[in-house]
Order: structure tokens, then C-alpha cells, then sequence
């Protein structure tokens, strides 16, 4: 079962701002529903820990990811696989950033999730709008994190 999703939105951060952002496991892999733990390997290796909850099986999913395409400050792509209760998913996903104008960044994503064994079986037609219901949770999500103020030090 191939799930696809995808879509853009603006934020007032730079093109690099963003990419740093977007491509920085420790920064965006809280932001994932249901989430557990991160754990990285090395500048383009982690792998993120999510609970998982779909008719009668649950637990929690390792997702290994592999930044495979990064081409800074425009674009990045990842890889993924991950497995929990007998099945598992494999994915791709990524984004391209464009200037907006104004100080502000055109954020477009894309990607598709690959659910195969026992989980794609039993969960049937639940997985796509649960899925899709994530995935949005997540853009907006990253959305917000980027639409936030920098921080500014407090002089003390």
C-alpha cells in the first residue's frame, strides 16, 4: 500500500535557516507525532523511535533514516525504513525551498510511505487518512517551529 502526500507553505526564515532547521534530526524529529526518541549516528544516519497505534497493534516503530540527498540551501531528501508488529514501512521524503520574497521561504514537500506485512493487512483502510492526518500534524508543526521568533539573549 503507497501512500502519497505533499504540499508547501511559507515561513519568514531564510533559505538557510530553513535547511538547517529541516536537516537537523535533533531539531525537527521532536516535532513528529507520537514521538519517542532520536538517535544519530553521524551527519547523514539517526534513527527516530515513534509510538505506534493502528487497530490492535501497537508499539513503538524504529525508523531508520538516511539523509541521501543534500543540496544546501535548496534541497534535501531522505530515506527511510522502519518495522513494528509484523510489519513495516519503507519511505522517501523531502523538500525543496525557494525565496519568497521578503525575507520569508517557500517550503515544498513531497514524499510517499511504502506499509507492507501484517500492519498494511490488518489496518486496511484505516492507514491512509491516519497516516495523512500525521503527516499534516507534522507540516504543521514544522510550520509553526519556523514561524517562530529567534530567541533574543537576554543581556545580563
Amino acid at each position: 500500500m503507497a501512500i502519497k502526500f505533499g504540499g508547501e507553505f511559507t515561513v519568514r526564515k531564510s533559505r538557510e535557516e530553513v535547511y538547517d532547521f529541516l536537516t537537523d534530526p535533533n531539531r525537527f524529529a521532536p516535532l513528529l507525532p507520537d514521538f519517542k526518541s532520536v538517535a544519530v549516528q553521524d551527519l547523514t544516519h539517526f534513527t527516530v523511535k515513534v509510538n505506534v497505534g493502528i487497530s490492535y497493534i501497537k508499539g513503538v516503530a524504529d525508523v531508520k533514516m538516511e539523509l541521501t540527498e543534500a543540496g544546501r540551501p535548496n534541497h534535501a531528501k531522505y530515506k527511510g525504513q522502519g518495522s513494528v508488529g509484523g510489519g513495516g514501512t519503507s519511505m522517501v521524503a523531502g523538500f525543496d525551498l525557494s525565496e519568497a520574497g521578503d525575507g520569508q521561504t517557500k517550503v515544498a514537500w513531497s514524499g510517499e510511505a511504502q506499509v507492507f506485512g501484517k500492519l498494511a493487512s490488518i489496518a486496511g483502510g484505516l492507514l491512509e487518512p491516519l497516516a495523512k492526518k500525521n503527516v499534516q500534524k507534522l507540516i504543521d508543526s514544522l510550520e509553526g517551529a519556523l514561524n517562530k521568533p529567534a530567541e533574543n539573549p537576554v543581556a545580563g
